[in-house]
Formats: structure tokens, sequence, C-alpha cells
């Protein structure tokens, strides 16, 4: 649902913007003197830094200000007018220090302050195998956390309490040597984790893997299991196998769960230390690919285009704008071939980012950020007329930071209530419109993190669970009335985090353009058992040397988690577009439509159960350049996202405004 337009502001945002002193005698300052030199700061700390101005002689000018100010990572960290620098998540600061001598050109001087997690507080050691074979291998993998959840760096020491049964190697690879009992033990620092391991005589004679033969698309998941006998026949039980497959191009999870990503022919071989066995797999073409037609179009030029929303009758949409936007436009869509703007709210604002209405179409909320007065919060309108909505009534206590999203959700129980992000705090805001005339609050919720590191984009919510896209801390589900942790609107619980390691996966972008860049949990969307989280990632800088916006790129990856156990999600697959960020998205039926900035509007198929690289298995189903002359920006797709209903996607592009899509049936060939 969002977009943040100080995130582009903040990519394009190369330091303070100083005067460049051109045609002004060079600055008597040679170098600047920072303290301290050591810049580390661990989350939750603080570290203050100092500048002294130098001249070419080595001495301290005196009576030179020098101001210190945030160069990215806005995110992350902040330093204020001081100097005072406060890590709230790890990343790269980037600072810059700028020393101004009047009628001379400033001198300036950038350096990085690396923010790293705090101590190790546990190790996860995966996978948890309790019974081994003489002569198998098992590959552990061990991850450090602070307290926080931040994945650490750590090395990790390995150690086996009976060498003699089972011994383990430098990088975690154990190796069953004689029957008997022993815990491996990986250690972080203080902190260490062990898996109890047994044994056992290797008896086995014959293993059967089931299904022997599998015929299916690429992209569907084979669910595999081996069975190990001895000698009599018998099954031997609690046994693991090691899986492994060829050719390559695919992945089996150590559970057996194996998808193959290209059509062919495929073994698959369940190991145990001298025993295995095979099974055969044909994959044929998942043939996903279908055209598109574009059948209407709403071009936008006077600010950027920023959320769509639907009347729930599907004759009138609703638009935001940025970039200086201060207007909501309601749109004419009952003929979706010439839509038509019937209306429009002007407010205190410079953008509107996010619109949703009431299940019944009664009432209109929309978000504000960048108002003149600072009082930013919602605006909350009658849908009396959906043609002519109108303003009945604001809401601004607590949020006037600016409200990035924001969701309308009704239940029987607890009626209907408006859950905000809020831009300065990263606290959810739970609004209650029972009046809409008199919105009050009634409950708040945010994550155990430094305010310099908390932010809350995005809010999904489905049978009284709320997935709350909380950039630095994950995805965040919390109960607001489903029950499962005595959760309400007012006191919403709780019950299960999922968080990765950011910059690990995103270490390319900064290799690319620099640190400080742009990324974080950006949005989610429940379907099924999964929850689908996009991340938001824009590099530091655009390209060196480039004169227009179509240089400039996205990036980021769509994680598909598995929460069939809610307790414990995971990551089980990912899609990443081969140009292009990921944005928002919208899922109907088996289909998942997203807005992949200036990598288009896409659609792919999620149907099945989903593991591994889904582009690289054929289920992208199409793909629309929502590029073109007419618009704030020419010849270049920044789409946002998409709405979905009786088989039509609107898709709305920063850029140049709404597009009206159609995904065709596959053509039939005689």
């Amino acid at each position: 649902m969002l977009f943040s337009s100080l995130a582009l502001f903040a990519v394009m945002y190369q330091g303070p913007q100083q005067p460049t002193g051109q045609g002004l005698p060079a600055s008597p300052v040679a170098r600047l003197s920072i303290t301290p030199s050591n810049r580390v700061l661990a989350v939750g700390d603080t570290m203050r830094i100092k500048a002294q101005a130098i001249d070419s002689a080595g001495k301290v000018l005196e009576n030179i200000q020098v101001r210190i100010f945030q160069a990215g990572a806005r995110f992350e960290g902040e330093v204020d007018s001081t100097g005072l620098v406060t890590a709230g998540a790890p990343g790269t600061l980037p600072v810059a220090a700028i020393a101004v001598v009047p009628g001379r050109k400033p001198f300036v001087e950038r350096f990085d302050i690396r923010m790293v997690p705090g101590p190790a507080a546990r190790v996860e050691v995966t996978p948890r195998v309790a019974k081994l074979v003489v002569g198998q291998r098992l590959h552990l993998d061990a991850n450090s956390f602070s307290r926080s959840g931040d994945k650490r760096a750590d090395r990790i020491s390995w150690k086996s309490s009976a060498s003699g049964v089972a011994s383990v190697g430098a990088g975690g690879l154990v190796t069953a040597l004689a029957p008997g009992r022993a815990a491996i033990t990986a250690t972080a620092g203080d902190i260490a984790e062990s898996v109890a391991m047994e044994v056992v005589a290797n008896t086995i004679t014959s293993v059967v893997v089931t299904p022997a033969r599998s015929e299916v698309r690429q992209g569907d998941v084979i669910d595999f299991s081996a069975v190990a006998k001895d000698a009599a026949g018998r099954t031997l039980a609690g046994l693991t196998p090691n899986w492994s497959f060829s050719p390559g191009g695919g992945s089996i999870d150590p559970d057996g769960r194996f998808v193959g990503y290209a059509p062919g022919e495929y073994l698959v071989t369940a190991n145990f230390g001298t025993r295995s066995a095979d099974a055969a797999v044909t994959l044929a073409p998942r043939d996903a690919r279908r055209p598109v037609t574009v059948v209407g179009r709403l071009p936008r030029s006077l600010f950027t285009t920023e959320e769509v929303w639907l009347h729930p009758n599907g004759k009138f949409a609703y638009l935001g704008t940025g970039s200086g936007g201060d207007r909501m436009y309601a749109i004419d869509i009952s003929n979706p071939a010439k839509p038509v703007v019937t209306d429009s709210i002007v407010a205190n604002t410079r953008r509107v980012n996010d619109i949703m209405t009431t299940a019944d179409g009664k009432t209109l909320v929309f978000t504000r950020e960048g108002a003149a007065d600072r009082k930013n919060g919602i605006v909350i309108a009658s849908l009396d007329d959906p043609a002519h909505p109108k303003v009945i009534s604001e809401f601004t206590e607590g949020v006037t930071a600016g409200v990035h999203s924001a969701f309308v959700y009704a239940q029987p129980k607890f009626g209907t209530h408006i859950y905000l992000t809020n831009d300065g705090t990263g606290a959810l805001h739970v609004v209650d419109i029972a009046d809409p005339k008199n919105p009050k609050e009634v409950g708040q919720w945010r994550t155990e993190r430094p305010d310099a590191g908390r932010s809350l984009h995005d809010i999904d919510i489905q049978d009284g669970l709320l997935y709350a896209s909380y950039w630095n801390d994950g995805l965040v589900i919390l109960d607001v009335g489903n029950g499962i942790k005595g959760g309400s609107p007012s006191r919403p619980q709780l019950v299960t985090q999922y968080k990765y390691d950011l910059n690990d996966l995103y270490r390319d972008v900064e290799a690319v353009a620099g640190p400080g860049f742009i990324r974080g949990t950006h949005t989610a969307w429940r379907h099924k058992n999964y929850v689908f989280i996009a991340d938001e990632v824009f590099p530091a800088r655009g390209v060196t040397g480039a004169k227009d916006a179509s240089a400039f790129r996205a990036y980021g990856r769509l994680q598909a988690i598995d929460i069939s156990d809610i307790k414990n999600p995971r990551s089980v697959a990912w899609y990443e577009p081969e140009y292009g960020g990921v944005h928002n998205i919208w899922v109907a039926g088996d289909t998942l439509y997203m807005g992949a900035y200036n990598g288009g509007f896409r659609a792919f198929d999620v149907s099945g159960e989903l593991r591994g690289d889904l582009r690289a298995q054929g289920r992208e189903i199409a793909h629309l350049n929502t590029a073109d002359m007419d618009g704030a920006s020419k010849n270049s797709a920044m789409t946002w996202g998409v709405v979905v209903k009786d088989g039509l996607a609107y898709v709305n592009d920063m850029n140049n405004g709404l597009w009206i899509v159609r995904i065709d049936p596959k053509p039939v060939v005689p």
C-alpha cells in the first residue's frame, strides 16, 4: 500500500544540501579532525561525534563551526544537531561533517558509522536431527542472534561431547563413527546451543524412496519420503536421510520436499551413509505465460500517483497523489475503457499515500504526510455519493509526524477501527470509528527496538490477525481479535515474528551504490498458509553520469513465509523480477499481482505448495511495462501496486497515473 516519497528523496539525497561555493575562494580548512576514530556502534547505544577544522599547517582553526549531518540510512539510525548518533538497527550510517567559513567554499568530509547487533543472546542450530547411522554424514548450520533478534556475524565454534561416536568439523559437518550418544555444541562467544544425537549401528540393507516416479509441472512440489530396512525387512524408525538431486536447477529440503525449476528429467537420491536409493522425476513446462490487454488509461501529470483503491460497488476508484500532491481524486470507472475524474478532495498535505474504504462503502479514509502545519494524521470522508466524497472529520492526535499507511477493519465483536502507522515513533495506533465524525484512539503497540530504528510501514488484517511490515523488525503478527492470544483492537497481542538479515540479503545493492541504502520489510499479504512479504529496496544514489530517470532502478525480494505453524514462521520461497523492485501486491485466486516499480506490472502463479525460486520455475504469468509519454515522468515506469476486481487489474504507476489491465486467456492454437 505504500511507497515513501521521503524514501525516494533519501535515495537521491547525497548528503546535506549546501551551496556548492562555485566562484568562491577555497576554504582555509585542509582537513577535519573527527573523533572518535573507532566508529562502530552497537544497536541501542549512542556516540557523540566531534570535529575540529585543521589548516594546511596542522593548526586548529578556532571559531569555525563544523556541523554534523546524517547522509543516509534514515530508517536505521539518527544524528541530531549536537552530533549525537543513535544506532537503531544494524547497518551503515553515512555521516557528513561540514565546515563553513563565510565567503569561502564549504569543506565537506564524509565518513561511515557501522551499526552492529548487540551481544549474542542465543544460538540456533539446524537441522534438528536426533538419530544417525554409522557412516552417515550431516551438515549442521548455526547462527547467533542478539536479544532483539538481529543476526550476528559471529565465528561459530563446534565441539562434540563424544568425538569417537560423532565427530564435528569446523564448518559443522558431523560424521557418525560408532554407536552411542553425543551432544554437538555450537558456540558463539559465551552463548552455546547443543543438539543431542544418537548413533546406531548401520544394519540397513535396503532403502525405498516414495514416490518412486513422478510426472508433474516445473515448480510443483513433490514430497519424498525414504524408508530404511534391515535384512529381515524391518523398518528402522527415526532415521533421517541426506537428500540430493541432479541435475541442478531446483531445491530439496531436509524433509524431502523437492522442486525443480526447468522442464526435464531429474534424479532424487536419499542417502543413509553406505546405503541409498533413487527416484525419477519428469517435469513438464508450467505453461503459465498469458497475454495482457490495456483496457483503459487515466494519465496524471500534475503530481506523482500514489495509492489506488476501489469502492466496493466497483464503479468508482480513488487515487492518491505525491511529490507535493495535495489531493485525492474520485474516478468513475463504470466504463473501464474511459475512466473519468468526477471530483477531488484537496487537503493540507504533500502526499496522499494510502486510501481505503469501509467494507460497506459508506466511509473513506486517506493518510497525510508533509502537512504545512505539521498536523498530518488521517482524513475521514463520507461516501454518501461515491462520486463526490465529503470530508467529515480528521484524526491527528499522536500521529502529527505523518501516517504512511492505514487499514480499516470491522469485527462484529469489536466494531470498526482504523489501524495506523506512525512516521514519528514507528508505533501502531488503533482508532475507533464507530462514529466516523468523532474518531478516538483506543490502543497502541510497538516493537522493542530503539526509536531510531523502529519503522512500521504497512498493515494487513485478516481473521482478526494483523500482519505488520515492521521494516528492520521483519514481519510481526498480532492478535487484534482472532483470539489466539486473547488480543483485541485496544490490546493487540504478539503472536509471532519473522526477522531476517536485510544487510546480508542486499549486499549487492550496497556494493553497487554504497552504504546507507534503503531496505526493509515493506508490505505483507496473507494467502492460505503463506504470508507474502515484499521488501522496498533502493540504492543510496543514482547512476553516476546518467541524465534521466530511466537509468534509476529499484531492487527487492518477495518472500513466501510458511505460517502453517504460526509460532514458527519459515521463509520457503521467493520471487525477484529480473529487473526492478517489489512493492505493493494483491492476491486473487491463485494469482499474485505486483507493482515492481521500474520493473512494471507483474503477475505470477502462486498455486499449490511453494518452495524455492518462483520466477525460475516459470510461474510468471504476465508482465506489462507501464512506461509511456503521458504523465509526470516521460517513458519511465514506476509501478506502485494494483487492486483487482471482476477480472480487471487497476494498476497505479507513480510516473504516469492509472492503467486498467486485463490478463487474457491463453490463445487457442488450431
